[in-house]
Order: structure tokens, then C-alpha cells, then sequence
């Protein structure tokens, strides 16, 4: 397979171990194993370390626990076990699921911008791909009329993310539900990239059911990544009908054989916590979101955005003659700030933000920024 560099991943690698203020960081907030742990009740937190530290880290169930895929099974209608694979993040997932699902020459229709593997893997494939554009400059809305006139009788596969990274659009359940409708029209599948479950916004909107929900063509892919802010566990899945999994398990073998032992725990500790940890998410959100629409109207003359709907990202426009990679390698290296470039999604005098941050750590990166326009403003 010959795939395109991944600009975003580039970008962010290049950056986000060095500077002191990610406010382009995707996920909340990462929790430590401690918080885990101060998540169960007093007098079970002993034993519960005292179980991982006793853990024989040994090779895992290649599926993901028994345990774990029947938490993730409970958290969808009509689901067991067998319709959930564990896999390396939400990442592997997709992948696994483009692959499985596609040969070259089919016609498949992905969100743009977006996560980049969303279109780029299927154009490695050799697929045709024809792309839903979510416009910052239309209100960063899902336009499905638009879907409708993409679909074609060798539509294969139809990609959607909602909420949308990185401007943070929502599918509602009705639109969910025409894009089911669309899709079976022509015997399509629906793979939902949904990593930004269960992060709802202050006054955003409410969240569509799960596309496995809705019947037989329905995919979700989902990570405790970004809503429960565990990047580092590496912990995604599949929620398909059984014979997919089962494909999607069987290239897994090529590819990274199975999820980590202790990864696998830690999720389990996190999914039996997740209403805790949502509650936790909430605050971190209120006062993000708030910070952002006032450092935003402080700066009128130079910046705008569409508060996200849901999840946690939005892309800024900002009014200087400074392209979007370049001054987002001066804020990193010069200001020690991280806002993502809109290059690397296609739109260039935007900025991604995310609002998932600890809120001292957020204001502060705002203030650097700040500092930066005021000084690009200056100059110029």
C-alpha cells in the first residue's frame, strides 16, 4: 500500500512533547492511574491495585477481555460480545474496517475535512473517493441533501464522524437515520467514527444514537481516547455485525496481534466509571468553552469561530497575512503554544483549537496566543 504522509500527525508529533501549552490537543484531559483508582470506592481501591499489580502481563484475549467487550457491548442496542473487537486505538480500528470492507474501484464517500485516515486509507485502497465537505465559512454544518447528491449506485461505503473533527458539527438523529436510509438505498455500509461519544457541549446538541444502533449496515468505531482521556492505554473498538469483526480480527493477526493486558484492565476500570468521569469531562468543558467564545470576542478584529456542537474541537479564522503552518510553528516554537494548522485539513487562515485542556494550563495558552497576534498585529 503507498498512503500519503499524514500532515496532522506530523505536525503534532513535531510539537506536542515540547511546548507548554497544547490547546490543539484532540482528547480531555489525560487521567493518571491514580484517578483511576480514587474512581472506586473506598474500600475497594486496595484490592483493585493490588489486582493490577498482580496482573501476569502475559498476551491478552486477541478480541479484548471477555470482560471488556461485554461492558463496551452494553453501551449499544441489541450488542453482545461477539459484535465487539478490541483493537489499538480508534485508529486501528478504522483501519482495519476500510480494509476489510474495500477493494480498489469502489466508490466510497468520506467527510472533509476530517481525520485524515478517513479519506487517505480508502485512496490507498484505490477507491474512488467523493468527499462531503463540512464548510467552516457555511457554519460547519453536515449539508446530507449534499450526501444524497454524492451517492451513487457503487456507493460501497459512506464515512461519517460526529461529532466532526475538527470543527465540531453534529449528525442528529434524524440526519443519522437518512444517512442509514441513503446508504441501504444502495446497499451500503456505514462506518461512524464516533471517538467523541459521550462529550457533550454546554447548550450544544444532543447526540444521535450509535450507527450500529440503526440495523445490519451500521458500524461504530469508538476509543476511550478522547472521552475518557486515556490516550496512552491505546484502547479502540469495533461495533459491527459478528462476520466483520471476525474479518477485522483476522487481519488484525498481521497487523498487532492483540490489545495489551493491562491496557485492557485499566479500560475496564474506566468504562464501570464512565458517568464519574463524563461528570469530570463536564467541568473541564464549561470552563474551556467559556474561556474560548471570551478570548474570542476580545479579538473581533482579528478572530472567529463556530463553537463546536459536540466533542471538543473547532477551528478558529483569524484575519493576518501569515499562512496557517507558519504561524502555527511560531506559536510553537517561539510562544511554547500549540493551536494545529488548518493547512492540514485543506483550510488555510484557520486554526484547530481544542477546549479538552486543564483549564489554567487552556488560559495560559490563550494568553501566549494573544501575546503572538499582538506582536504579528504590531509588525505589521
Amino acid at each position: 500500500m503507498k498512503i500519503e504522509p499524514f500532515a496532522l500527525e506530523r505536525w503534532m508529533t513535531a510539537h506536542e512533547l515540547h511546548v507548554k501549552y497544547d490547546i490543539a490537543e484532540s482528547g480531555i484531559l489525560p487521567l493518571t492511574i491514580n484517578d483511576l483508582l480514587s474512581l472506586e470506592p473506598s474500600g475497594q481501591r486496595a484490592a483493585t491495585l493490588d489486582q493490577l499489580l498482580n496482573l501476569r502481563l502475559g498476551y491478552s484475549e486477541a478480541t479484548g477481555t471477555q470482560e471488556l467487550r461485554g461492558l463496551l457491548a452494553e453501551t449499544y442496542d441489541n450488542c453482545n460480545p461477539d459484535n465487539i473487537l478490541v483493537t489499538t486505538g480508534a485508529i486501528e480500528a478504522n483501519f482495519l474496517l476500510v480494509n476489510v470492507l474495500l477493494k480498489a474501484g469502489d466508490h466510497v464517500i468520506a467527510p472533509y475535512p476530517a481525520y485524515q485516515q478517513l479519506y487517505s486509507v480508502p485512496r490507498a485502497i484505490g477507491c474512488d473517493v467523493a468527499l462531503w465537505k463540512v464548510e467552516p465559512d457555511s457554519g460547519s454544518r453536515y449539508d446530507v441533501d449534499e450526501l444524497e447528491r454524492l451517492l451513487t449506485p457503487k456507493t460501497r461505503l459512506i464515512v461519517i464522524n460526529t461529532p466532526h473533527n475538527p470543527t465540531g458539527a453534529m449528525l442528529s438523529a434524524d440526519d443519522v437515520r437518512r444517512v442509514y436510509a441513503l446508504a441501504e438505498s444502495v446497499g451500503a455500509m456505514v462506518l461512524c467514527d464516533e471517538a467523541y461519544r459521550w462529550l457533550t457541549i454546554p447548550d450544544g446538541d444532543s447526540f444521535a444514537p450509535p450507527m450500529f444502533n440503526l440495523g445490519h449496515l451500521g458500524i461504530s468505531v469508538g476509543t476511550i481516547s478522547k472521552p475518557f482521556g486515556l490516550p496512552g492505554l491505546r484502547v479502540g473498538w469495533v461495533a459491527a455485525p459478528a462476520e466483520i469483526v471476525a474479518e477485522c480480527w483476522s487481519m488484525r493477526d498481521y497487523i498487532s496481534l492483540s490489545p495489551g493486558k493491562l491496557n485492557d484492565a485499566l479500560a475496564v476500570l474506566a468504562i464501570k466509571h464512565r458517568d464519574k468521569i463524563i461528570e469530570r469531562n463536564t467541568g473541564i468543558i464549561t470552563a474551556n468553552l467559556a474561556a474560548t467564545n471570551s478570548w474570542v470576542a476580545e479579538h473581533a478584529d482579528i478572530l472567529s469561530w463556530q463553537p463546536p456542537r459536540g466533542g471538543l474541537l473547532g477551528l478558529l479564522r483569524y484575519e493576518m497575512d501569515i499562512p496557517s503552518l507558519e504561524l502555527s510553528n511560531k506559536l510553537a516554537d517561539e510562544y511554547s503554544v500549540m493551536l494545529a494548522p488548518g493547512s492540514v485539513f485543506g483550510y488555510e487562515h484557520h486554526l484547530r483549537i481544542g477546549i479538552g485542556q486543564h483549564p489554567p494550563v487552556f488560559a495560559a495558552g490563550l494568553a501566549q496566543a494573544s501575546a503572538c497576534f499582538a506582536a504579528l498585529t504590531a509588525s505589521s
